[in-house]
């Protein structure tokens, strides 16, 4: 039986805060939920783990998806979407996102964001994978996230002197506080955080903030896994101290694995550079090193097939040819086009001696976006109450078990202003009083920081690309060997005690996710969208629903089969 702690090892909180909601995370999701929060409740609290403009979103390249061309509908989108998801969708969140998600994608262009424009002056519109329409605005050719983020860290910056609004930067979450539970065990009401702070005066080491609601908005997981798109930054932190705070997370073991990402050779680790999908949108081809251009085989929209068909389709080719890579081909596109249309892609690439308009460009699938997290209804609360959860650390359903390509801003700024809106509502009609926290029961665990390589590669070898039984209980068995109690000495002195810092922190967060994900993928006995197990590579309707886990009060790990 599995067991996680349920609090980090840390310090006692060394100075106090008080706000009335904090927000966890820069990105798109966090940089809106506060920016709407401000006009709402009285104080507003942003934490961030690096600079304010260092969340996940500046990565994002392809753009944004949303239904703004005449010609195009809510409908459409929301067909594409949920055949994408692979039949687990939750329709209504989805029905939501697709419709509320044009007025949205307005309101960033009233704050300044500026997108890409046709010579009429419409904002311009391209397809990605998985969509049968053009409805993906962009800005910068393929900076997109940059742009968004620019744009709302501005209007952030523009009320930094404002009393109702401050911002924490270089801060890392280590545990949610939470009030008495319930007589039936049920997580007690959120009531605030600990973080620690690595700066001057005051805010030096761990605090505690205390605060009636907190939003986490703290992005993927992909440090999980030894290659990724993400950034070095994320490392589980939000879904980690959700669960061990007693929520549910739910859809964990669907993980979307990029099918595009540049292949620098065999060992390489941390943030890989991504292929956006709009050079694939554009009209770039796939080919192995035999020059086959395989996708028109295997999908009616060959190199635009959903994400999940690519990733696999690169796989089995990988194996039929002994190689570790394929090629993006786009030089028939044109020199001068390229250059227009991804700049940035095109200089990236550069610094590694390619040029994408005259050379093959070798790709290999990589971790990219995790379309599970901490459970959320459409208005962002999570089972415990008082704490909310949107963006990519949120599973609302809207992703099933593959996100569509671009839906993933769109998520993020329609869920936030969502959430905003319910706890200012609720914090107007005296909902979410202040509580005192309770403690926490049990041991606290701290895994080295040495301890992240072979954690990266069980989740590698278990729950990657391709999985299968055996993968997955060699993975779990390494799992379980992690020591978590790196903080203590042995009888023996053979084990040097480890003092608690950032890299340990966030190591026992990627253990505690890994756990998890390693968990639901081995309960789900079939293939569907980011989960595909080669012992059971069909689809089966009897899984057409959600694999929920929590932590019940003495840690123990707990899997529930919900329905949609």
């Amino acid at each position: 039986m599995t067991q996680l702690a349920r609090r980090l090892h840390a310090p006692q909180p060394g100075w106090t805060t008080t706000a009335d909601v904090v927000v966890v995370g820069s990105g798109i999701a966090g940089l809106t939920a506060a920016l709407e929060l401000r006009s709402r409740v009285d104080r507003v609290l942003l934490v961030t783990k690096g600079e304010l403009s260092s969340g996940s979103t500046v990565w994002a390249q392809g753009g944004i998806a949303a239904a703004l061309d005449p010609a195009d509908s809510p409908a459409a989108h929301l067909a594409d979407t949920l055949e994408a998801g692979a039949g687990v969708c939750d329709a209504a969140a989805v029905e939501l996102l697709v419709t509320e998600g044009p007025e949205r994608v307005r309101e960033l262009v009233a704050l300044g964001a500026a997108f890409d424009l046709e010579p009429g002056g419409d904002i311009a519109l391209t397809r990605e994978g998985g969509h049968r329409a053009d409805r993906i605005a962009h800005a910068g050719g393929d900076a997109t996230g940059a742009e968004i983020s620019r744009a709302l860290v501005a209007q952030l910056e523009a009320v930094r002197d404002d009393p109702g609004i401050d911002v924490i930067e270089h801060a890392l979450v280590l545990d949610l506080l939470t009030g008495e539970a319930g007589p039936d065990g049920a997580p007690g009401a959120v009531c605030g955080l600990t973080l620690h702070v690595i700066g001057e005066g005051t805010r030096d080491g761990v605090g505690a903030v205390r605060a009636r609601a907190v939003v986490l908005a703290t992005g993927g997981i992909g440090q999980v896994f030894r290659s990724s798109t993400n950034p070095a930054q994320a490392t589980g932190d939000g879904t980690a101290l959700a669960l061990r705070a007693g929520a549910r997370v739910g859809d964990m073991e669907f993980v979307q694995f990029h099918p595009t990402v540049l292949w620098l050779g065999a060992g390489v680790k941390g943030q890989l550079p991504l292929i956006s999908e709009a050079v694939r949108g554009e009209g770039a081809w796939l080919v192995d090193t035999d020059g086959l251009r395989f996708m028109v085989d295997v999908h009616p929209l060959a190199e635009l097939a959903p994400r999940d068909v690519v990733a696999h389709a690169i796989v089995g080719r990988l194996a039929a040819t002994g190689s570790d890579h394929v090629y993006l081909d786009a030089r028939h596109l044109g020199a001068d086009f390229l250059r227009g249309r991804f700049p940035t892609i095109h200089e990236r690439l550069l610094a590694h001696g390619i040029d994408l308009t005259t050379d093959l460009v070798p790709v290999a699938p990589a971790q990219h976006y995790h379309s599970g997290g901490v459970v959320t209804d459409v208005d962002g609360r999570t089972s415990v109450p008082g704490l909310y959860a949107v963006g990519e650390v949120a599973c609302t359903g809207v992703h099933g078990a593959n996100r569509l390509a671009s839906n993933s801003l769109l998520e993020g700024l329609v869920f936030a202003h969502r959430a905003a809106r319910d706890i200012g509502a609720r914090l107007a009609a005296g909902e979410l009083p202040p509580l005192d926290p309770a403690p926490v029961a049990g041991p606290a665990a701290l895994v080295t920081a040495a301890a992240r390589s072979g954690i990266q590669r069980a989740a590698a070898f278990g729950p990657g690309v391709v999985r299968s039984a055996g993968g997955l209980e060699a993975a779990a068995a390494r799992l379980a060997a992690v020591r978590t109690d790196a903080h203590l000495v042995d009888g023996t002195g053979a084990l040097v005690q480890t003092v608690p810092q950032v890299a340990e922190w966030e190591t026992t967060n990627v253990h505690q996710v890994a756990t998890v994900l390693t968990a639901t993928a081995q309960e789900r006995t079939e293939s569907r969208g980011g989960h595909f197990r080669q012992d059971f590579p069909a689809q089966d309707d009897a899984w057409r629903l959600r694999i929920e886990a929590w932590l019940d009060v003495d840690g123990t790990l707990r899997l529930e089969r919900t329905a949609l």
